[in-house]
């Protein structure tokens, strides 16, 4: 059968980024109710019980009950109604809210085909919830999410969120909330200047480490930047956009910014591309990906030595791996010329 295409064509979506230490208080409390992330994180299990054991006691129990409810996932919803420019102009926000916009709020965006049952949910229509229900049943907290939202009396769920954010954005944030808002701002300023050098999905694949592809329903990406999640990328979906919570970039996390200090991904790509057998791996991975047998043969070496070849150009982002099989991250070989220009060409070191 003939085809006549006369579509435009597909389109990418468009890159914003917003800094505001409000999502670094709401993703704290994530992460402080996540206890199985904890080994996974920057931060040490100690210092996470020390956070919670700082909050005042009526914090600590609406913390519990963002544990076993996911509460978190609502006011991270509620953050996107912004932009908010100060604590005070969010939980006025929150307190504004009618009890049926708050659930609306506060129930995840599924895709635009379900939008209807989510409104419909939001009013107490039980055929609605578990429509949704059904549309999220393997996700790992959805289900009891949604259930709890569309059961919780709204007047409560309120009182929760605007005491624990209250709580936890005035012991943890407050207290550096100028420092924060700098070191934010200031990896927002790093990956807005590369709007101009780079994809919008170059970008997102720079700030996050994962590649994102267009979608047809998707027409902006949001980047946010944070602190406390370190080392992990959190995804999240909102009608027609698609938010990315990234790390911010090792350079943009001390208190005082060195000049001269490299990118420590640019170091670390350059050490890994500075070795003659991770130089082999890289050609034979440009021509076509390969299995780790097929390298094992190919390089001639023990699959302990090959592993740990392996193990440095996956963490500089230069291969990846698909189908069982490794392959060259291309797009991020091609851009170091562009971020060692950039590194050696910063105003600030003339």
């Amino acid at each position: 059968m003939k085809l006549l295409d006369m579509s435009y064509g597909r389109t990418t979506y468009q890159v914003t980024l917003h800094s505001s230490p409000l999502f670094e208080a709401a993703l704290g409390i994530a992460a402080a109710t996540y206890d199985k992330i904890h080994p996974t994180l920057e931060k040490p299990r100690e210092y996470w019980l020390a956070m919670i054991d700082a909050l005042p006691p009526d914090v600590k129990t609406e913390l519990d009950y963002a544990k076993r409810h996911n509460t978190w996932k609502t006011l991270l919803q509620l953050l996107h109604n912004g932009p908010f420019p100060d604590p005070d102009a969010f939980l006025s926000y929150l307190e504004g809210l009618s009890e049926q916009q708050l659930r609306l709020e506060a129930l995840p965006y599924l895709g635009s085909e379900r939008q209807e049952a989510r409104h419909r949910s939001s009013t107490g229509d039980r055929q609605a919830v578990e429509e949704l229900l059904q549309a999220c049943a393997g996700h790992n907290f959805f289900p009891a999410y949604i259930t709890h939202v569309s059961e919780v009396d709204a007047s409560d769920l309120r009182r929760h969120l605007l005491t624990l954010f209250q709580g936890w954005y005035g012991i943890h944030v407050r207290p550096r909330e100028a420092e924060l808002r700098s070191l934010l701002a200031r990896d927002c300023d790093q990956k807005r200047a590369m709007l101009q050098k780079l994809s919008p999905e170059a970008l997102v694949e720079w700030a996050t480490g994962r590649k994102y592809p267009p979608e047809p329903s998707v027409g902006r990406v949001l980047l946010v930047p944070h602190t406390l999640y370190r080392p992990w990328t959190i995804q999240a979906d909102a009608p027609g956009t698609k938010v990315f919570y990234y790390p911010v970039a090792d350079e943009n996390m001390a208190e005082q910014i060195d000049p001269y200090r490299p990118p420590q991904l640019l170091v670390q790509a350059y050490k890994a591309l500075g070795d003659e057998h991770r130089l082999r791996i890289a050609r034979l991975l440009a021509e076509r990906a390969h299995s780790l047998q097929e390298l094992t043969e190919r390089m001639d070496m023990a699959k302990s030595t090959l592993h740990h070849h392996l193990s440095m150009l996956r963490s500089a982002r230069l291969i990846e791996m698909e189908a069982s099989k490794y392959q060259l991250r291309r797009t991020s070989v091609d851009q170091l010329s562009l971020f060692l220009s950039e590194y050696l060409d910063k105003d600030c070191c003339r």
